[in-house]
């Protein structure tokens, strides 16, 4: 397994919309499904700069809906919300170590098998939001992770390889963001990498089958303006029709379950100096093919006077 470059197989389930964001609008601050009018904005980037985005608003409030439609009514975007919610997510898998380039920078040999952890559902955050550093990591070692992620759009259970794609609703951006110092304690990651808010979803997401090839996505992480990571999905060593496989073996992925499949090289850990996340700094991952801009202003929490 793994040895090759992946070629996906399948177009990804059949949807009325090319990309969909979940929001509270200006109007009536009802919150809504919808897709943006202006089919080439960078929803994150757009709304960061306080341009308006405007959005055609469809039938149902859940992106897992088959029979969501599109309206006639536009709405403003006032407050981005992730595009699923947490009980839609549930836990969030994620695997670790999958892009060659990234194996390397860590000096790791690549793996036989997908390296699985989770994430809780109370790790999913909001795009245009802060992500906060809770005072348990804010002396220097809350990192980033850039991650293409999957949204399965309906239950996988032993699903084959040939067939994953099937089930792959679409794509969006979204972080890793990890407690370098936590996560090493122990054997498992998911206490460095479980805090609250440390899985920023976002801004849309993009139907699968949008992008016949989606070894293509670029992907890029902005640290105060900064490129510090660049890749691409096809430097993954699993592919995503194999991770949807391989998570399915004996385990219902439920539609809403959100897969975040690796990071490319360039994490702060690995820099000379190393780079950490501080209060203040602009974090931006950043991927082609219509996800657009995953933005978060990094926030240190105060530590309480009593704990």
């Amino acid at each position: 397994m793994g040895s090759m470059p992946q070629v996906e197989i399948g177009e990804g389930m059949a949807t009325s919309w090319n990309r969909l964001v979940r929001f509270i609008a200006a109007e009536d601050n009802k919150e809504y499904t919808g897709e943006p009018v202006d089919a080439e904005i960078d929803i994150g980037a757009a709304l960061t700069a306080s341009n308006p985005v405007r959005v055609r608003i469809f039938t149902s409030s859940t992106i897992l809906d088959p029979s969501t439609r599109p309206t006639a009514t536009i709405l403003t975007i006032r407050t981005l919300l992730a595009p699923l919610s947490r009980n839609e997510v549930g836990t969030i898998r994620c695997i670790g170590l999958n892009y060659r380039n990234h194996a390397k920078e860590m000096h790791m040999e690549l793996p036989d098998y997908p390296t699985l952890f989770f994430k809780p559902a109370s790790c999913l955050g909001a795009p245009n939001a802060p992500v906060v550093i809770p005072y348990q990591a804010t002396d220097g070692q809350a990192d980033y992770e850039a991650e293409l992620a999957i949204v399965i759009g309906k239950d996988a259970k032993n699903v084959r390889k040939e067939t994953a794609m099937d089930y792959v609703l679409g794509y969006a951006c979204s972080n890793d963001v990890t407690a370098r110092t936590h996560q090493f304690r122990g054997a498992q990651w998911g206490f460095g990498k479980g805090f609250d808010g440390f899985a920023p979803l976002g801004p849309c997401v993009v139907a699968a089958r949008s992008i016949p090839d989606p070894g293509r996505i670029e992907l890029r992480t902005f640290l105060n303006g900064e490129v510090m990571q660049e890749g691409r999905a096809d430097d993954m060593i699993f592919g995503i029709a194999e991770t949807v496989a391989y998570l399915s073996q004996g385990t219902t992925l439920e539609k809403g379950t959100v897969i975040m499949t690796g990071t490319p090289h360039g994490i702060g850990i690995s820099k000379t100096p190393v780079v950490y996340l501080k209060d203040g700094d602009d974090l931006r991952v950043v991927m082609s093919h219509g996800l657009g801009s995953l933005v978060n202003k990094v926030e240190y929490e105060d530590k309480p006077l009593k704990v």
